[in-house]
């Protein structure tokens, strides 16, 4: 990943994940609807329909993540060792191994998450939520360790980025608790957004700068500038999250109004969110009161007797 294309690739990633992230958010608040049971579903049956159940997000983890993987091996001079045969031995290799790491975690969330809606006899929010956040506090980690090493630039454009995370942690822990609410998935894509962008910008600030000569870790302009883009990605990223919904918005009310309406019918259908404990507690325990009533009822003349 210590490449331009190690940096690019998965900033374009998850660019693309955050703008699929944000129109079906911004569907669902228009709609109303459920973020994690879905109204709609594919009017196709058969084969097909069983492709779509498919947990697509989950695959989409898994084929990136092994692609990021094998890409990291093949940009390892020489062959990939853990440690080497001298004595006393030493590790090599150190970020390396923390980006194949960090890899091995998004393959790893995509196993969860296709396990979980395809494999389980009811799918389980709980642990998909769980292995998320769990990934993205061992990714804090590793990423807090990779820049013991790095200084100036680099450490500027890492420490803005480990930022992001940090806030995307919170607000994913908080998402175990309150998994429909809609203005934390909002400011989930936002993060993801800026996460991704971010990636894509650190890739020409440390590899390919766009004025064709390196930044100077040295100079105070330089560094300064480095926070200054960052913001400038945060407002560009959150005005690219209202122009969805926006567009959304526009697109659905005004040239397909029918869609609401398909979405209602189909409610019924496809609605399947689990109640409360305590509520199907009570549903069970009132048929029971009422079946006891009327035993009471006969039995209190014999008590008079």
């Amino acid at each position: 990943m210590g490449t331009f294309i190690g940096h690019v690739c998965p900033g374009l990633l998850l660019v693309l994940y955050g703008l699929y992230q944000a129109i079906v958010v911004s569907r669902a608040v228009i709609f109303n609807d459920s973020l994690l049971y879905p109204l709609w579903s594919p009017k196709n049956k058969g084969r097909w329909a069983r492709l779509w159940k498919i947990s697509s997000e989950g695959l989409l983890k898994i084929v990136a993540g092994s692609l990021l993987v094998i890409y990291e091996i093949s940009c390892t001079n020489g062959a990939l060792k853990l440690m080497n045969r001298e004595l006393p031995p030493r590790f090599l290799y150190p970020k390396e191994w923390q980006h194949l790491t960090m890899f091995s975690l998004l393959i790893l969330n995509g196993c969860v998450d296709v396990m979980s809606k395809n494999m389980l006899p009811q799918r389980c929010v709980v642990l998909e939520k769980g292995a998320l956040v769990l990934s993205f506090y061992e990714l804090l980690l590793l990423m807090v360790s990779h820049v013991k090493e790095s200084s100036g630039i680099e450490l500027q454009v890492h420490y803005l980025l480990i930022l992001v995370v940090f806030l995307l942690l919170l607000v994913l822990t908080v998402e175990l608790w309150a998994p429909e609410m809609f203005q934390l998935w909002m400011m989930e894509t936002l993060l993801i957004l800026i996460m991704g962008s971010w990636l894509i910008q650190a890739g020409f600030i440390l590899y390919r700068p766009v004025s064709g000569y390196p930044w100077d870790d040295d100079d105070m302009n330089d560094l300064m500038f480095v926070t200054t883009f960052f913001c400038w990605h945060v407002m560009f990223d959150a005005l690219c999250l209202f122009g969805i919904y926006g567009f959304s918005y526009f697109w659905h009310r005004c040239c397909y109004p029918s869609l609401k309406m398909m979405g209602s019918k189909e409610a019924p259908y496809h609605k399947s969110t689990p109640e409360p404990l305590y509520r199907l507690l009570q549903e069970i325990e009132q048929p029971e009161k009422e079946d006891q009533a009327p035993l009471l009822a006969k039995s209190s003349p014999r008590d008079k007797a």
